[in-house]
């Protein structure tokens, strides 16, 4: 960890706790900050701030009193996850008092470089591919972020020749300022997120902002499929790398002719690479292109890709049974991520789907559901789905009140050949406290079959 004094006696204010906020306060004292830690939830309930109270930190609970401003604050360190429209994080601002991350933290302190890895879909699956990838090349790895741990925490024993590998949300990279990756990636931009930021814009820029510190010696690779998003590449100053699963690419990642290139050199087939999915060959792409530039070969990149079959709950490969293949995609919380799934198979489909009502309907996902053959949908947005269904021609239909009838249903409508799918297309909250819980239990009951 590299020694740093800009810290020192300066004044500090941590804004929210979870994980980043108390790696974060722990590591500001460290560095010979004052801090003062502000959360919302009260002490007796707050074990993480009875941890940093314990420590002699200032700990203030309950409430976000404006008024802590005035204790000649000189930089807010607040959690990703709280919006600038809080009133303390709004006056600080108005103030010109500096407001990030912990993320920027940990860039002053670490002696690795950043690969780092944003876009509105497949940040965790290309985070995960490269960490594999440097992994079975005998490179040192440290993985951060919202995939990993907290990233000011991990990167404090991370080694110069290591590679500190973090997923980046628009959340963490809005609090940018001085934080630069050696090599960034943007997989994609779609319209997310407009609940927290005020505009389409304002969430772009955010996701720009994992460039804005790069030079001419560092590397921004970035979707050239996506024509908007890569014209934006010209306002970067890095070395821009180019990933294509459409057309060849100048010193980028493309595929040509069912075999993937990495600035013309032959990597290996596409046939070869066992994760499913037009979506998930954008995220191999743009992960083979990074792992390249740190000097990974051909044949821990081959390895990796004959191997892999998902992270857990995108797309992720569960089991075959009776014939049937299921795939857990409890993380699509919306119809984008699930139109992706839809696309990943060739096989006819069973589709699990539903959850919590945000007052949209699937109209959009009709055109997608020509392969499906049935649908069991459950949670509040199971008629929604019965509606969808009607609409796109599709006859079965049941629904499902719990998971494991869910599956059942799923065995019984589905034959040898079949895809298995749940994929479902809203957040959890009606039924599960996250979609990891979701999926879980869709994994369990797979596995008890």
């Amino acid at each position: 960890m590299k020694q740093v004094n800009q810290f020192k006696d300066k004044k500090v204010l941590v804004l929210g706790l979870a994980k980043s906020g108390l790696a974060a306060a722990k590591l500001l004292k460290k560095l010979g900050a004052v801090v003062i830690v502000n959360d919302g939830k009260p002490l007796e309930e707050n074990e993480a701030a009875k941890e940093l109270k314990a420590e002699g930190i200032d700990v203030v609970c309950g409430s976000h009193p404006v008024e802590l401003l005035d204790k000649g604050i000189e930089l807010v360190v607040k959690n990703p996850g709280i919006q600038y429209a809080n009133p303390i994080v709004s006056k600080a601002v108005l103030d010109g008092i500096p407001v990030i991350t912990e993320v920027e933290l940990a860039g002053f302190i670490s002696e690795a470089p950043f690969i780092g890895i944003t876009g509105t879909n497949g940040k965790t699956t290309t985070t995960t591919l490269i960490n594999e990838m440097l992994k079975e090349d005998g490179k040192g790895t440290v993985l951060a972020g919202n995939i990993g741990e907290v990233a000011s925490e991990v990167v404090q024993q991370a080694k110069p020749d290591d590679h500190v590998v973090i997923e980046l949300s628009s959340f963490q990279l809005m609090g940018v300022q001085d934080f630069r990756p050696h090599i960034a990636i943007i997989t994609n931009i779609y319209d997310a997120h407009l609940d927290y930021h005020s505009s389409r814009e304002e969430y772009v820029g955010s996701k720009m902002k994992i460039t804005q510190n790069q030079t001419e010696d560092d590397f921004l690779i970035i979707n050239a499929d996506q024509e908007s998003l890569y014209s934006m590449a010209g306002s970067s100053h890095a070395q821009v790398i180019p990933f294509s699963a459409k057309q060849v690419v100048e010193n980028g990642a493309y595929l040509d002719e069912g075999t993937v290139y990495f600035q013309e050199e032959a990597i290996m087939k596409a046939a070869d690479i066992v994760l499913p999915g037009s979506h998930n060959l954008e995220n191999i792409l743009a992960a083979i292109a990074a792992v390249k530039l740190t000097g990974v070969s051909n044949e821990a990149i081959q390895s990796v890709l004959t191997s892999f079959t998902g992270v857990r709950h995108r797309t992720q490969f569960v089991r075959e049974w009776n014939g049937r293949k299921f795939y857990n995609d409890s993380k699509a919380t919306n119809t984008l991520a699930t139109k992706s799934a839809l696309t990943a198979f060739n096989s006819p489909i069973v589709l699990l789907a539903g959850g919590l009502d945000r007052g949209n309907g699937f109209d959009d996902l009709i055109p997608y559901l020509d392969a499906v053959k049935a649908v069991v949908a459950f949670g509040e947005t199971a008629n929604k789905w019965k509606d969808a269904a009607e609409k796109a021609g599709i006859d079965v239909f049941e629904k499902a009140e719990y998971m494991t009838d869910a599956v059942q249903m799923a065995v019984d409508l589905s034959e040898s050949g079949d895809v298995v799918l749940l994929s479902p297309a809203c957040a959890s909250w009606d039924q599960y406290k996250t979609f990891e819980e979701r999926g879980d239990i869709f994994i369990d009951c797979v596995n008890t079959l």
